[in-house]
């Protein structure tokens, strides 16, 4: 595996080390931040291991999904 070598403030530091779990490496903290998807990813996971019903799980990802296309979007900055 090929790596790269960064330079970051202390401060940016503390805020990885703050979210680093025991045995995860810094590496592993950045790429569970900042991977696309993963958050509804996981929130899925959630919502299937509740006790809604298929139909409650359906509309929720009908609403995901659509606003997926919205053109509303938070401003870059």
């Amino acid at each position: 595996m090929a790596v790269k070598t960064i330079t970051i403030d202390l401060e940016a530091y503390d805020a990885l080390a703050r979210h680093k779990k025991p045995g995860q490496s810094f590496s592993q903290v950045i790429k569970e931040h900042f991977r696309r998807g993963k958050s509804v990813d996981a929130f899925r996971a959630v919502l299937r291991d509740t006790s809604l019903s298929e139909r409650t799980l359906a509309a929720i990802d009908k609403t995901v999904r659509s606003r997926k296309r919205s053109p509303a979007r938070a401003p870059a900055l």
